[in-house]
C-alpha cells in the first residue's frame, strides 16, 4: 500500500494532464521512496521505465533497449539491442511524437558514469527533438551531490531544461505515523527515531506488536535486512567506506567538534573535513551553528539520519550479543534503558516540526528555527537550549527580537517548574532585555500541577506528546 507523498503526486499528475513536454528531476537519498513514488505515478500511464545499471555503457544500452522493446511488444521474450544510445533515444522520440508517454531514467548517475556524454545528449534532445513532443521525462537519482551539481546546477548541460524538480526528503513525524495509526504517540515517536521517516525502513521493521519485538526480529539479528543496511549503503555510495564508518562512529560516540572527530579517528582535520562533506552530501551528517551568536568556532556535527544514529548507537556495542543470539536476554539493559536518552535529539526534531506545522497558532511568524549552545559563566560549563526560533527583525533597530525558546523532554516522568526556571536562566545568556521571549516546554509524560499553574499565569506554553501528534489540540 502506497502512503504519503500526495503533494508530489498531485503536482506530477497536473503536469501530465497538460500534454506538454515535461522534464521532471527527482532526487533524494537512497531508500527514501523515489522509485515507489514514480511507480505510483506511472501505474496507470504508458511508461518506459529504465533503471540504469552500475555497469558498462554496453550493458546499460542493452537494458534501455529491453525497456523500449518490451514497452512496444509486451509479450516479447527477447529484445534486440539498438546500435547506440542515439538510436534508442530516436525510438523514444518517435513514440513521443505519437502518444503521451512517460520515460523514466532511474539512477541517472549510474548511466552518466558509464557514458559521460549522456547529459549532453539529453540536452540536445530536449532542445531539438523532444521540446514539442508528448514526452514526460523523469530523471531520477540517489546521489544528491551529483543531481545538484551535474543536473541542476548552471554548469550542467541540463541546466534550465527541467520543468520541475522534487527533492524527496524523509517523511515528517506525522506522515511516518500514518503507517501505524494503532501505535501510541510515544511509540510512533520512537519508530520515527529508529527509521528516520524512511518508508522502506518502516516497512522492513514490520511492527506488528511491540517495537521491542520488531527490533529483535528485524534489526538485532545477523540475518535481518536492517542489520547490515548502513554498511551496505556506505559501500554502495562511497569509495572508502571504512574511513566514513570511523567518522560516523566517532560522531555517534559524542565527538561533535572537528578536532574531536579528528582525534577519535586519527585523521587530519583538513582530510576529515572532506569526508564529513561527503557524509553531508548523503544526508547522513549535518553541520550545525547556534541560531543566535553564530560563530564558526561553535560549529558542531551531528548524525542527522536517525536510522544511522540508532544503528551506530546500539548495534556495534552489542555485536557480541547479537552474533551469539543473546540479544533478547540483554535487550532491556542494553537498549531499552537508554531509549529515553537516545530520543532526546529525535524529540527535539519532532518538536521543531510541530512548530512549523502549527505555525498559525504561534504568537509570531517564524523566520528561523534551531537551537543554541554556549558557555554559562555561572556554571562554568557549556549549556544548550533545545529550541530557539526567531521572528522577523523589526524595522525599528532599537526594538528587540521575538524569540520562542523551548525545552523538549522525552522522559518517563512529569516535567516540573524547575525546567521552566532553568530555561529562563539559560535564555538570559543570549536574550537581551529588549527581546520578547515566549517559553515553550514539550513533554512525553505530562507536567506537574505546579508547572500547569504557571502556564495558567501566562509564563509558559506546555505541549504534550498527544498534542504534538494532533490529539486533543487546543484549537480543536
Amino acid at each position: 500500500m502506497f502512503l504519503c507523498r500526495e503533494n508530489e503526486l498531485n503536482k506530477m499528475n497536473r503536469r501530465y494532464r497538460t500534454g506538454s513536454m515535461e522534464c521532471i528531476i527527482i532526487y533524494g537519498r537512497r531508500r527514501v521512496g523515489k522509485t515507489a513514488l514514480i511507480h505510483e505515478f506511472a501505474k496507470d500511464k504508458p511508461t518506459i521505465f529504465f533503471p540504469a545499471l552500475k555497469s558498462s555503457a554496453r550493458e546499460n544500452l542493452q537494458a534501455l533497449s529491453k525497456a523500449i522493446y518490451y514497452f512496444l511488444h509486451p509479450e516479447a521474450i527477447e529484445a534486440p539491442v539498438y546500435a547506440s544510445f542515439d538510436a534508442a533515444f530516436a525510438e523514444i522520440t518517435r513514440i513521443a511524437k505519437e502518444q503521451r508517454v512517460v520515460f523514466v531514467i532511474d539512477e541517472l548517475p549510474y548511466l552518466v558514469k558509464a557514458d559521460s556524454s549522456i547529459t549532453s545528449r539529453l540536452q540536445h534532445l530536449l532542445d531539438h527533438d523532444w521540446h514539442d513532443s508528448k514526452l514526460y521525462l523523469i530523471l531520477c537519482g540517489s546521489s544528491m551531490s551529483f543531481m545538484e551539481k551535474k543536473v541542476l546546477s548552471e554548469k550542467s548541460p541540463l541546466f534550465g531544461r527541467r520543468t520541475a524538480q522534487f527533492k524527496i526528503l524523509p517523511l515528517t513525524y506525522l506522515d511516518a505515523a500514518r503507517f501505524h495509526p494503532e501505535l501510541s504517540p510515544a511509540d510512533n515517536a520512537l519508530l520515527y527515531g529508529i527509521t528516520g521517516g524512511i518508508p522502506h525502513y518502516i516497512n522492513k521493521l514490520n511492527v506488528c506488536g511491540s517495537i521491542k519485538d520488531a527490533l529483535l526480529e528485524n534489526f538485532f539479528d545477523p540475518s535481518a535486512y536492517l542489520f547490515e543496511e548502513p554498511e551496505n549503503l556506505l559501500k554502495q555510495e562511497l569509495r572508502e567506506p571504512a574511513i566514513y564508518n570511523s567518522i560516523i562512529t566517532a560522531i555517534a560516540g559524542g565527538a561533535t567538534r572537528l578536532n574531536q572527530i579528528s582525534d577519535r579517528t586519527g585523521i587530519d582535520t583538513s582530510v576529515c573535513t572532506k569526508y564529513i562533506n561527503g557524509l553531508t552530501d548523503l544526508g547522513i551528517v549535518q553541520k550545525r551553528l547556534p541560531v543566535v551568536q553564530k560563530s564558526a568556532k561553535k560549529t558542531t556535527y551531528h548524525i542527522s539520519d536517525n536510522f544511522f544514529r540508532f544503528w551506530y548507537r546500539f548495534v556495534p556495542g552489542n555485536m557480541l550479543a547479537v552474533s551469539s543470539g543473546n540479544m533478547e536476554r540483554i535487550y532491556d539493559a542494553a537498549v531499552g534503558s537508554y531509549l529515553s536518552a537516545y530520543m532526546g535529539l529525535v524529540f527535539e526534531d519532532i518538536c521543531k516540526q510541530y512548530l512549523v506545522f502549527y505555525a498559525a497558532d504561534l504568537p509570531f511568524q517564524l523566520q528561523e528555527i534551531g537551537e543554541w549552545w554556549g558557555p554559562d559563566p555561572n556554571q562554568k560549563k557549556e549549556v544548550q537550549v533545545d529550541i530557539v526560533a526567531l521572528g522577523a527583525k523589526p524595522n525599528n533597530t532599537t526594538s528587540g527580537r521575538k524569540m520562542l525558546i523551548g525545552s523538549c523532554k522525552f522522559k518517563n516522568e512529569a516535567i516540573g517548574t524547575n525546567e521552566l526556571d532553568l530555561l529562563k536562566e539559560y535564555a538570559a545568556l543570549f536574550a537581551t532585555a529588549n527581546d520578547e521571549c515566549y517559553f515553550y516546554i514539550f513533554s512525553k509524560s505530562g507536567f506537574t500541577s505546579g508547572l500547569l499553574e504557571r502556564q495558567q499565569q501566562g509564563e509558559v506554553t506546555l505541549v504534550s506528546i498527544d498534542e504534538i501528534y494532533g490529539l486533543g489540540r487546543r484549537s480543536e
